[in-house]
């Protein structure tokens, strides 16, 4: 028999949800076949078969929280009678079991530290900032300590919990019942763990940073003219398509250079100036916005940095992008126009202090050198955390972002 738990989820995650199994029990599974779907605050799962066989009992349902390491299920040995091993076997394991219990509380006991048992400072500091009691928090350190990592897990335990039922009615948000009629016809669907992280983070943003958004718009005439002239041999040397956002990340990277407030974030009191450019691209699925990121974009030719968007991008509508492929970004770009949005007000991907929207491409009326020209015209938002970056840097860099995306050969130049 081999068991089925719940694997290693990524930094800061600790639990997950069931999302479904895609075999029922006394099916026949093979070796990596994919068992059951797991949600987590950032991404969706499969779970592989450790083992081939047939699949026993399980242990969680659909629906159902589990913590990482968390019994899923079993996979019996052999063929579907092997599921039909002698019922004798869990009383015969009765027995070593007792005489194990001992030895195992002995161990649990061992790992327990004393209660004056110091704490480490990076635990007080978190205690303090957070207001998470320590002691309350299991300890997986020497001797059951409490380290940094474990006051981190608790935080985003108690973040990603449900609101508790006992605070003020007005901190729950409560719908009013529908008309009978109307409610024959609604459907009550659960928010899956991604959706109510996607909720929680935005509006976490709005409540802490001081967001603003300014707005210029950018001549796409010759970065289409480039586009067209290339795209077939480009396709045919790199095996990828050459979109907008290998520019657009480009124009970015050098924008970020000349005004690193952008490239920046918050932490306490300081301000921390990241000189490297990890590129967050936001990418739509069927079950909400996920952010790949592309990393050291300034080492990065246009090729590489299309083909790596072009990869997550795909990855991301099949749910197997990984959890540490969308953490550490210092800077985000999301392009709505694909779906036909003239214009937006992004909001900030915490804890970045900017994100670009990028809109559609539509042909409007220019005066170009005294004369009257249809040209292929894009809004861009820049949205800003204003306690960071100034009006007047926000709105260089946008300028800047501008003027390499209308002049394609300072990005080939590094001007």
């Amino acid at each position: 028999m081999t068991e089925i738990r719940v694997p290693t989820l990524g930094e800061s995650v600790t639990e997950a949800t069931i999302g479904r199994w895609f075999k029922k029990a006394g099916d026949a599974v093979a070796v990596d076949e994919p068992l059951v779907e797991l949600e987590t605050d950032k991404v969706t799962i499969e779970v592989p078969a450790p083992s081939a066989g047939v699949l026993g009992e399980i242990s969680a349902k659909d629906g159902e929280t589990v913590a990482v390491g968390a019994l899923l299920g079993q996979i019996n040995d052999g063929a579907a009678g092997a599921a039909a091993k002698p019922a004798a076997a869990p009383a015969k394991a009765a027995a070593p079991a007792a005489a194990a219990a001992a030895p195992a509380a002995a161990a649990v006991a061992s790992r327990t530290p004393p209660a004056d048992a110091p704490l480490a400072p990076s635990v007080r500091k978190i205690s303090a900032e957070s207001g998470i009691d320590a002691a309350t928090v299991p300890g997986s350190g020497k001797d059951g300590r409490v380290t940094k990592g474990d006051m981190l897990a608790a935080i985003e335990k108690a973040a990603s919990a449900p609101t508790p039922v006992n605070l003020p009615a007005a901190a729950v948000q409560v719908r009013a019942p529908s008309p009978a009629d109307d409610a024959a016809r609604e459907e009550r669907v659960k928010m899956t763990r991604l959706r109510q992280t996607i909720a929680r983070r935005l509006k976490e943003v709005q409540n802490t940073a001081a967001m603003l958004t300014t707005f210029n718009e950018v001549d796409m005439g010759h970065i289409m003219a480039m586009r067209t002239q290339y795209k077939d041999v480009f396709e045919k040397k790199h095996g990828s398509k050459l979109g907008f956002m290998g520019f657009f990340t480009k124009a970015c990277v050098q924008a970020l250079k000349d005004i690193p407030a952008v490239n920046a974030e918050i932490d306490g009191t300081d301000l921390i100036y990241k000189n490297y450019y990890h590129i967050g691209v936001a990418v739509g699925t069927d079950k909400g916005l996920v952010v790949p990121v592309v990393r050291d974009c300034d080492h990065k030719s246009i090729a590489e940095i299309e083909k790596s968007i072009a990869d997550y991008g795909r990855r991301a509508r099949d749910g197997q992008l990984k959890i540490d492929e969308m953490q550490g970004g210092t800077f985000t770009i999301t392009n709505g126009g694909i779906y036909g949005s003239l214009m937006s007000t992004p909001i900030l991907n915490a804890p970045q202090s900017a994100i670009l929207g990028m809109h559609k491409i539509q042909d409007r009326p220019m005066a170009i050198g005294g004369k009257i020209e249809i040209r292929p015209m894009m809004y861009l938002a820049l949205s800003y955390d204003h306690r960071v970056i100034d009006g007047k840097e926000a709105v260089t860099f946008l300028v800047r972002v501008k003027e390499n995306l209308e002049d394609p050969a300072r990005l080939v130049l590094d001007l």
